[in-house]
């Protein structure tokens, strides 16, 4: 009987710590979301006027912080992309190098070889 209890007390603890941890993450998510909408309100509360003047509508705002958004992460990818080309470029540059190094030693082997062969054959 006493292990009955027991099992069914764990198993209780086990269910309502699930139960606040899940409740935890639901809350972060929330408040995650809350300030992602504050920011949003914020951004589309600015007015923005076209090039005549007048105020632009939600949409043309979202079109616009959308395209800077764009230009932005198009801009930090070619950043990223050109870092990654420059190591890349390094790196076979190093390759080359010691594969030069190493035909230079090829040739002054292949040179000693030849004035050997010339000297037995002489």
């Amino acid at each position: 009987m006493k292990t009955k209890t027991i099992l069914e007390l764990l198993t209780l603890s086990s269910s309502i710590y699930v139960l606040a941890r899940d409740t935890k993450f639901l809350d972060r998510i929330n408040e995650l979301s809350e300030k992602g909408k504050n920011n949003i309100n914020k951004s589309m509360a600015e007015s923005m006027l076209d090039e005549n003047g007048n105020e632009l509508e939600f949409m043309d705002k979202i079109i616009l912080k959308v395209n800077d958004l764009k230009e932005e992460l198009n801009d930090k990818i070619e950043e990223l992309i050109a870092k990654f080309y420059k190591k890349m470029n390094i790196t076979h540059l190093d390759e080359i190098k010691a594969l030069n190094e190493k035909i230079e030693k090829l040739d002054q082997t292949v040179a000693l070889l030849e004035a050997r062969l010339n000297k037995i054959e002489a």
